[in-house]
């Protein structure tokens, strides 16, 4: 079973997170950001990993620091998770429908993080979620995470389909490209770093 667990405390927030990456979906998350819930509750459930996240944060100031900093952990808990990611399935792609929308998600799991997001938001928050931190989160998820991923909005109009579709693309992408289906390292460097 490839998991982790991780906390971070800072004068922001204090973070506590355990990952199994080999799971069945079980999580139990508590964020303080109803939405941010919400989309940690999908990804957890579509990707089929094991999450139980807890964060107290300054959401007194704004939602900001919260939600980078769970997406900073929950990076390193996949990076820490997936260990030297021998045998993987390495790439994968998901094209997402949620009513209206379709994204699509691209992922090499590479160990060289680099990130590319292009999608545009109607509104300025949904619920309490400013939705200028969606693409932060995956920013912050994949330099953390040490991947390479792109993402995008193909075409769709609520906000919220967006987002949906966005964190189950990347879980059900994610859940491919870490598979074991390999003998052998995949890459002819024969290290992934």
């Amino acid at each position: 079973m490839r998991k982790s667990q991780l906390t971070r405390q800072t004068k922001e927030t204090h973070i506590q997170m355990r990952l199994c990456v080999d799971g069945t979906g079980n999580r139990t998350i508590r964020t303080g950001i109803g939405f941010l819930d919400h989309m940690l509750d999908l990804f957890a459930f579509h990707g089929q990993f094991d999450l139980e996240v807890s964060c107290q944060g300054d959401l007194n100031v704004c939602p900001h620091h919260t939600i980078e900093d769970i997406a900073i952990v929950l990076g390193q808990a996949m990076d820490q998770a997936l260990e030297n990611r021998n045998s993987i399935s390495r790439y994968a792609c998901c094209y997402l429908p949620m009513d209206e929308c379709l994204s699509r998600t691209v992922i090499d799991v590479s160990g060289r993080p680099f990130h590319v997001f292009d999608a545009d938001f109607n509104t300025p928050m949904i619920g309490t979620f400013p939705t200028e931190m969606i693409s932060h989160f995956f920013y912050s998820f994949t330099m953390n995470a040490k991947m390479t991923i792109h993402q995008e909005i193909l075409y769709g109009n609520n906000d919220h389909h967006k987002a949906e579709s966005l964190f189950k693309g990347l879980a059900r992408a994610l859940h491919d490209s870490i598979q074991l289906t390999q003998q052998c390292m995949p890459s002819t460097k024969g290290i992934i770093s």
